[in-house]
């Protein structure tokens, strides 16, 4: 989840200004399952998620992740299976997550170490580049670190600096934040197309944006009251809701109001926006009564990490 700076991790933005985002993984995952198909079948290969595709060359898959991951990896005679807590397309990195993590198990697979620097970078490649989809870098990052973190992004690559906070404050921070599932799901490369065609009109609001990574990181590491945090958030989704005409619809905008009038300090609709999860900053003291409000919408506890992509299991 992307606190603030979400924006500037576009490449036609940080190549000429620098970004920066603040960030944090939690404790819902997506597992792959990789290993290499005996060789008994009529096929060389089987990819297992929503739908079962088997097939000899890469160029037969319809899913353009694993295609272009394989022929990058060069790899063949490979079992695929991909299963996740949360739905798809809905903002909160689980391409980007899978993107890492598939990478991470073909390469131990093959006996290779890879940290997390490697799988970030391969990830970004394999999803901005050889996929060509529209979007920032800070999920494949996140999704490879792990953690709280503030990362920083120029024309040379990008930085990953843990935030310096108390497990207390942490906890306290947690506890404040809850997610609620708007039902809605949204391809997000289409809207990051029309907010990358719009990064020299939003050059200046993009800079606010960036502003309030540090603004953000000074409340957490300091003395200052948690509440300022969900503020800012709030001042971060204003500007945010202006990059493109459909990052928040009247849905999303309905439930944000609901939840402002019921007590939350701020909030904030993770990833590129027109649908997913929403994010808000609530004191403990108003919690039931937002939950109240947005009784229609799923609301999904969860818990901050620290691992990153990890491998659970390896037979090498």
């Amino acid at each position: 989840m992307s606190f603030f700076g979400g924006g500037t991790d576009f490449s036609e933005y940080y190549k000429s200004y620098g970004g920066s985002v603040l960030s944090a993984t939690f404790n819902k995952y997506c597992f792959v399952t990789v290993r290499e198909l005996p060789p008994f079948f009529t096929y060389k290969n089987q990819f297992t998620y929503s739908k079962i595709e088997r097939f000899d060359s890469p160029d037969e898959l319809t899913h353009p992740l694993v295609r272009e991951a394989l022929k990058y990896l060069h790899e063949t005679g490979l079992q695929i299976s991909y299963d996740a807590d949360l739905p798809a397309r809905t903002g909160i990195g689980s391409s980007s997550s899978f993107a890492v993590g598939l990478l991470n198990s073909v390469h131990t697979l093959r006996g290779r170490y890879t940290d997390a620097k490697k799988l970030a970078t391969e990830a970004i490649l394999l999803e901005r580049e050889l996929c060509r989809e529209h979007g920032g870098i800070q999920d494949q990052i996140a999704a490879a670190y792990g953690g709280l973190n503030r990362i920083d992004f120029d024309k040379n690559g990008f930085t990953v600096t843990p935030v310096d906070i108390t497990e207390k404050r942490l906890n306290e921070l947690n506890s404040e934040l809850m997610l609620f599932f708007s039902g809605q799901s949204r391809v997000s490369s289409i809207i990051a197309k029309e907010q990358t065609n719009n990064i020299k009109t939003n050059t200046e609001t993009l800079h606010k944006m960036k502003s309030l990574v540090s603004a953000g990181e000074m409340i957490l590491t300091g003395d200052h009251p948690l509440s300022q945090f969900g503020e800012l958030m709030a001042e971060s989704w204003s500007m945010k809701a202006t990059l493109a005409d459909n990052i928040a619809t009247d849905e999303i905008n309905t439930i944000y109001e609901k939840a402002m009038k019921n007590g939350a300090a701020g909030g904030k609709l993770l990833g590129a926006g027109g649908g997913g999860f929403l994010l808000l900053y609530v004191p403990q003291k108003y919690q039931s009564k937002v939950r109240a409000a947005l009784e229609g919408y799923m609301y999904v506890p969860f818990s901050f990490e620290n691992s990153g992509s990890t491998v659970l299991y390896s037979g090498k």
